[in-house]
């Protein structure tokens, strides 16, 4: 069955990238503040970029998803260098682009299946790309004990991407559930 997408209006648009900017910043200045030896305040705040380029794919198709990725990841960075150090501009760049790219490509062929089945898979995937190319670039050769830092945040990430298949689910609706 062939889906009928939408491009988004300005608004919409304009709302989900300074959504995934401003989630993207708020992750890179949060994970410099550790909650313990294993987790720092930005792996709580991250996974809901994967939601918003995921409601926006649902919605819109990858091509729209895409450009709100490109232009979140444009802002972030930018505001990023300016507010957090630039390994962690560079190293949250770096592995947004790619797992989000990723998170888009998989959730746009799996979008045919269950409706939870592309945002559970897709995240995933996501998630364990985005943990090993960010960690790696910005505190490896560090003091700090970026390897737990990782290790917790891969673990919220996976938790809070099937937690966060309730809130996508409500945000599609039944239609768009029932479309696939």
């Amino acid at each position: 069955m062939a889906l009928l997408l939408t491009a988004p209006t300005r608004a919409q648009f304009i709302a989900a990238a300074l959504a995934m900017a401003t989630v993207v910043l708020a992750s890179n200045i949060l994970v410099q503040f550790p909650i313990n030896d294993w987790l720092t305040w930005g792996a709580i705040t991250y996974p809901v970029a994967f939601l918003v380029s995921e409601l926006v794919n649902r919605r819109h198709g990858p091509q729209q998803a895409r450009r709100v990725a490109w232009v979140g990841f444009a802002v972030a960075v930018v505001a990023s260098l300016v507010l957090a150090p630039a390994r962690i501009a560079v190293a949250s760049g770096t592995a947004f682009l790619l797992s989000q790219w990723l998170d888009i490509g998989v959730f746009d062929r799996l979008r045919h299946g269950s409706w939870w089945r592309a945002p559970l898979v897709a995240t995933l995937l996501a998630a364990v790309l985005d943990t090993a190319v960010f960690w790696s670039i910005a505190f490896a050769g560090t003091s700090d004990p970026w390897v737990t830092w990782a290790l917790g945040d891969l673990a919220v990430k996976l938790v809070l991407g099937v937690a966060l298949l309730l809130p996508f689910r409500l945000l599609i609706g039944n239609r768009a559930a029932q479309l696939h």
